[in-house]
């Protein structure tokens, strides 16, 4: 190692630096290092080389000599990080860029994390445990966190997801890293988690196609053979590759496999199969990114084609990297040969190389950094612990709970724990003793059946309930997954004797042996994490959300799982009284109309009545240029709805408990508006947009240039930094006191004269900084907290890129003045967007079912779920007509007093006047009728369209509204 910090210091080439320090279009970078490469270094620029291995008693073991010898005398284009510590793992990345004359792309094969690889660092649950999360979104943030690991540490490419479809629980090599036994779920988690990497600027690499998941022998060891025919293939192996080629997958990985019905050569592994690679993957299912090898090391392969023919041969199927060829020289003297021999030609090879330096240019290799080691073990395990907590609280699976009253188990019960595998406490047990004095007991593998019965007889008659728990087995099914026999007489002795709890933490197919078990969840992983989580949700703390991602047997399906209830249930509209095909029919004819009008890209509509859901569909796409459907799952920007559901719901909490008096003034909550016209506006004024103030601010002209309307850097950075961390939009970033500037600019602005009704949001914006007084917290945590939360509404709240993969989020305008780019996932309203996304008049986000757990809640009177927010009195009062100039009530909008006689009736003609709601700029709704229980939610983006204003112009909204009052009273 001195030698390689030696040569650090006296650096390298000056063709290197400038490989590294480039401002370079794409084009011209790619060209200037590719005219660089000797035809031995275009060879070896598609070469992937191990870096470390396991070396004496597991420990890692760098090949420094090996990995030297690649980089400076072969010019390697890859390197594939193994075994080893954060610390070193940068300190040699740092190194071999430094020393490599052209970039290093730098690889790992970490599925589930870093930690997968590195010591000290913790790895995240693997993608079974992340299949029965049953939650797309959590996929996108897992990818979120594997490539912000990847990124600290400098690796561009990491090989996930797994996207291999598990239909064969005897698998000895895939197994749990699949993310379950159905194409659609494995696609559809497969997509999100390689959006998750890729959004955040790590390349991933689909794997492993075409398809490991229906073997019974390890690709390691041998080849296997895959007996299916095409037609079985293209129905399930292929879904989820084409899926993931179609949503932009950077690359994918070709698996040593004998699939006949592709290839049925002798001892052809698909990795060097012409008709898997260039006919196949490229050619019909139209893949451009790059292709890699499965480790030419592996048997499966080198078995058959050794001493570089492996890498010959794989480059002759049409693979862009060859990843652990091994034999370097060798590898190059046979391609040589192949090439004078025609058997490979210069212009495929260019080819290849220059979509790999294209690859590296895109992933920032033409302006490389060095790898910041100071806090890299901290950096990278940061965020590992609560993405294992979250996905282990959304995957454990409740399978059944027939033995009435012992789950969730509460205390007061005498409680035993009988630990298998243990030969001490871990967290579970720890827990068990905790909450309910539990005693503890081990049955390690290595005991003889010769203990079973006596501690049966230990155990008999002396306690209410006994906890079962199935710790330390092996990961794959051999042998019974090394649970021994005895241990398997023992508990189901115990479960014939005992009223039990069955939690088996590890690979839920070992379930298979007690899938009798009268109480029995599956648990996935054996982590401290999951084992507190486990203890949680055994003591009550929150319910299984979990579901199978395989099947285990007959009783156990894929997709069983007894899931936490919705506060709202479906119901058939006819149940409920109304006309089902008339308001389904009268709906879809409203809404298709308005798309193919290009009045709105799509829309959903939710209808509920009684408490329940009646009518939820979705319409069209997110938008007019995209194929993505719209859902009924969508999350849209609701607009002005934020005024009723996140600010005036606050206000009202805050009358009831009696820290708020709206008779009261401004200037008796914000200290900062004294001294101004401001200070004595009452606050039922401000309510009723009856204050005065002036409808609307355009905040953001005060801070674009008066040459060309652009942002004026003077105010923004197009990233974050200590001084511009509030978010505008994508690339736009605002000054930190500039929020501060804009509640100035409302103090000072101009009143408008007279007792007037103007719509204002300067009104709520006011509101909203009312609530954070007197809460002491930001809007968005206060409404998270005190009602979100508590409904369990997880697409309920603000900011919403936090939360979310962006392809849930309808996009909504182009926006052409301002930000100057498609606004999604950051709030439409220009104003709410510079205070952050957070504001009282604009930013909140939710999907439809979400939105009406919220407005049922308003109908009971405030109560929902057994939780109660407010008093129907303060409810009644809010609701209600206050005003003698308008139509409004305490922040909630209302139909128009007069509607009988109006020509266009306001919500809608069918309306009671007890009706109140709001309506949103960017096409969305909410309306509560509680002479009939009844709420319409109507979302869309409107501000979308290329014809914005046609959207209102149709009336959308209150055709759809009267719709359901039709379908309901006719």
């Amino acid at each position: 190692m001195k030698k390689l910090l030696l040569l650090l210091l006296l650096g390298s080439t000056a063709i290197a630096q400038a490989q590294r320090r480039s401002h370079l279009p794409a084009d011209q970078w790619v060209d200037s290092v590719f005219k660089s490469l000797s035809k031995e270094e275009k060879i070896t620029q598609l070469m992937n080389i191990r870096v470390s291995t396991i070396g004496p008693n597991r420990t890692a073991l760098f090949l420094d000599k090996e990995v030297e010898e690649a980089v400076r005398k072969y010019n390697v284009g890859s390197l594939c990080l193994f075994q080893g510590g954060p610390i070193k793992q940068a300190q040699t990345i740092n190194y071999y860029q430094s020393v490599a004359k052209t970039p290093l792309l730098i690889t790992i094969d970490g599925e589930n994390g870093v930690g997968m690889r590195f010591d000290s660092v913790m790895g995240l649950p693997r993608q079974m445990m992340l299949g029965a999360a049953h939650d797309p979104a959590l996929a996108y943030q897992y990818g979120q966190v594997v490539a912000e690991q990847c990124k600290r540490i400098g690796i561009q490419v990491n090989y996930a997801p797994v996207v291999d479809i598990n239909n064969n629980p005897a698998n000895p090599v895939i197994n749990d890293r699949s993310l379950g036994e159905d194409k659609y779920r494995v696609a559809e988690y497969g997509v999100q988690y390689m959006k998750g990497m890729q959004d955040n600027g790590v390349m991933a690499c689909a794997k492993h196609f075409p398809g490991h998941g229906d073997v019974a022998v390890d690709s390691h060891h041998d080849l296997p053979v895959i007996n299916k025919t095409r037609a079985e293939l293209d129905s399930l192996e292929l879904y989820p590759f084409r899926e993931l080629i179609k949503a932009g997958v950077g690359s994918v990985m070709v698996a040593h496999l004998q699939v006949n019905s592709i290839d049925n050569g002798v001892n052809r592994p698909t990795s060097i199969s012409s008709k898997a690679v260039t006919n196949l993957l490229k050619k019909e299912l139209g893949f451009t990114g790059l292709t890699f090898t499965d480790a030419l090391e592996m048997k499966g392969v080198a078995k058959f084609y050794p001493d570089g023919e492996n890498s010959l041969q794989s480059l002759i199927a049409g693979n862009d990297m060859l990843c652990l060829p091994g034999n370097i020289p060798g590898s190059i003297e046979k391609v040589l040969k192949a090439i004078r021999k025609k058997k490979l030609n210069w212009k495929d090879i260019d080819a290849r190389v220059k979509k790999v330096l294209y690859a590296k240019y895109q992933y920032g290799l033409a302006n490389l950094q060095p790898i910041d080691i100071n806090n890299i073990t901290e950096d990278l395990n940061s965020k590992v612990p609560m993405m294992r907590r979250i996905i282990a609280e959304k995957a454990i699976t409740l399978l059944r709970n027939d033995e009435y009253g012992i789950f969730p188990l509460t205390k007061g019960k005498r409680v035993a724990y009988v630990g298998f595998g243990l030969d001490k406490d871990n967290a579970f047990a720890a827990e068990v003793r905790k909450n309910y004095d539990a005693q503890v007991f081990y049955f390690d593998y290595n005991l003889d059946s010769s203990r079973v019965e006596p501690m049966l007889q230990l155990l008999k008659n002396r306690f209410d309930v006994v906890v079962l728990g199935l710790h330390n087995y092996n990961r794959f099914p051999a042998n019974n997954f090394g649970v021994s026999n005895a241990a398997m007489n023992l508990m189901k002795g115990l479960q014939q004797q005992h009223k039990t709890i069955t939690m088996a933490f590890g690979n839920p197919y070992l379930i298979k042996n007690f899938c009798d078990a009268k109480v029995l969840l599956a648990c996935y992983e054996d982590d401290d994490i999951t084992q507190s989580a486990g203890a949680d949700l055994l003591y009550g703390k929150f319910s299984a959300k979990g579901q199978l991602p395989v099947t285990i047997c007959d009783a156990f399906k894929f997709g069983d799982g007894i899931v936490a209830h919705k506060i709202l249930k479906e119901a058939a509209p006819a149940s409920l009284g109304f006309n089902q095909a008339r308001m389904t029919a009268q709906i879809d004819s409203i809404v298709t109309d308005a798309i193919a009008k290009n009045a709105i890209p799509g829309a959903v509509v939710l209808v509920a009545k009684d408490g329940k859901v009646v009518f939820d569909r979705a319409y069209g796409h997110l938008t007019y240029d995209s194929t993505e459907s719209m859902y009924p799952e969508t999350i849209f920007d609701l607009a002005s709805i934020t005024k009723v559901m996140a600010t005036t719901i606050s206000v009202m909490k805050l009358v009831d408990e009696g820290k708020l008096d709206i008779n009261k003034t401004l200037g008796d909550y914000l200290p900062w508006v004294k001294g101004s016209d401001k200070e004595n506006l009452k606050l039922r004024d401000v309510l009723l947009h009856q204050a005065g103030l002036k409808s609307f601010i355009p905040f953001y002209r005060g801070t674009l240039t008066g040459t060309d309307g652009r942002p004026n850097w003077a105010y923004y950075s197009m990233k974050p930094d200590s001084l511009h961390q509030v978010r505008v939009a994508n690339g736009l970033y605002l000054r930190n006191d500039y929020p501060d500037t804009m509640y100035n600019i409302i103090v000072k602005s101009q009143l408008e004269p007279g007792n007037r009704y103007i719509y204002s949001d300067n009104d709520f914006i006011f509101l909203g900084k009312i609530v954070e007084a007197i809460s002491g917290m930001p809007l968005d945590q206060y409404v998270k907290k005190t009602f979100y939360d508590k409904l369990n509404l997880a697409t309920t709240g603000f900011k919403p890129r936090d939360r979310f993969p962006l392809s849930y989020i309808a996009p909504t305008e182009n926006e052409a003045l301002f930000r100057r780019q498609l606004i999604q996932g950051d709030v439409h309203d220009p104003g709410a967007a510079m205070f952050g996304g957070v504001a009282g008049h604009a930013g909140l986000f939710s999907n439809a079912y979400d939105l009406a757990v919220l407005a049922q809640m308003l109908l009971n009177g405030g109560v929902i779920d057994g939780k109660n927010f407010f008093s129907k009195a303060t409810l009644d009062e809010f609701t209600a007509y206050q005003s003698d100039i308008s139509r409004r009530g305490l922040g909630f909008d209302k139909p128009e007093k007069d509607n009988a006689t109006r020509k266009e009736a306001y919500p809608t003609l069918s309306a009671s006047p007890l009706t109140f709601g709001h309506t949103g700029f960017t096409g969305t709704c909410i309306w509560m009728d509680p002479k009939y229980n009844l709420t319409y939610i109507f979302l869309s983006n409107r501000v979308n369209s290329t014809e914005p204003n046609k959207f209102g112009n149709l009336s959308v909204r209150p055709k759809v509204h009267e719709a359901i009052y039709q379908a309901l009273l006719h």
